[in-house]
């Protein structure tokens, strides 16, 4: 396929992608980032909206696809290197962020103090499952890998979401066993997780120290939060930092699966712990 001349000048990397910025038409406000290869730039030109491309699946990400959260593109800018995008967009729901937030970037580096920490300093607008419920998920998903945001926006957890009701909590391990054996055998575009194992254990491995990260920070914004004064920052911050050790157990379990090791052998060593002193366990190691 010839490309036009204007989409010749834009440098992609060697994946053949782009960085690109989405800012707030009217307050100049950083929304989030995500990437966007040659198709995806050409059908935001064409369409005045935002269309990016899913690294973790593969194909193209139509902004809002699962969310509702569309954006409206008025203009499009290119940096001097030619290796970066800035979209300035409005923001349909006022919301960009997977989180329910009107921006990704919401964790602010505090310096006031003698170590810096980093600090979630925008609210919660809307709960994520009122926002996934309310649309349908089986549309795509995106990536959470542009940041410590998301991965980016429309989170990759709709899906499991609205399928919440239909989880026997006794046995959810079990059932992502089998979900997980199921989908190392699954076509890399036909889920989030199915692209993981295509990637190799490397990647894996990648998410879970990203996700280990993400949940270090998020316990210690619940530590910072006081519930008699500002009880609802204490249960965002709660419910983010269950969110995340969320994602920690669940990228845990990718990675055992890659192994053929089912949660169980986790939970019988557990199980075997009981009763014995922590010192002495060690000690026999």
């Amino acid at each position: 396929m010839t490309l036009p001349a204007w989409l010749t000048a834009v440098t992609f990397n060697d994946d053949g992608l782009i960085p690109a910025i989405a800012q707030d038409h009217q307050t100049g406000r950083i929304l989030m980032m995500a990437w966007m290869n040659a198709e995806a730039l050409q059908l935001t030109a064409q369409t005045q909206t935002a269309v990016y491309f899913s690294r973790s699946r593969a194909k193209l990400w139509h902004k809002g696809e699962s969310s509702g959260h569309t954006q409206t593109v008025h203009d499009i800018r290119l940096d001097c290197d030619a290796d970066v995008i800035v979209l300035s967009v409005t923001q349909a729901g006022g919301i960009a962020c997977h989180t329910g937030r009107e921006s990704c970037f919401y964790q602010r580096l505090d310096l006031s103090g003698q170590t810096p920490e980093w600090q979630t300093v925008d609210k919660v607008l809307k709960d994520p499952a009122d926002i996934y419920h309310s649309h349908d998920s089986t549309s795509d998903t995106h990536e959470t890998e542009n940041t410590g945001a998301n991965t980016d926006s429309d989170t990759i957890q709709a899906q499991s979401d609205t399928a919440q009701a239909q989880v026997d909590k006794t046995s959810v391990l079990q059932q992502l066993d089998s979900v997980l054996a199921e989908r190392k055998q699954a076509d890399a575009d036909s889920s989030y997780v199915a692209s993981l194992y295509a990637k190799g254990l490397n990647k894996i491995l990648e998410k879970v120290g990203e996700e280990s990260t993400e949940s270090i920070i998020a316990a210690k914004d619940f530590a910072n939060c006081d519930e008699s004064t500002d009880k609802a920052s204490y249960d965002e911050a709660r419910h983010e930092l269950i969110y995340e050790v969320a994602d920690v157990w669940f990228h845990t379990l990718v990675g055992l699966a890659w192994f053929d090791i089912e949660s169980d052998a986790v939970l019988n060593e557990l199980g075997r712990r009981f009763g014995l002193s922590g010192i002495d366990e060690k000690a026999a190691r």
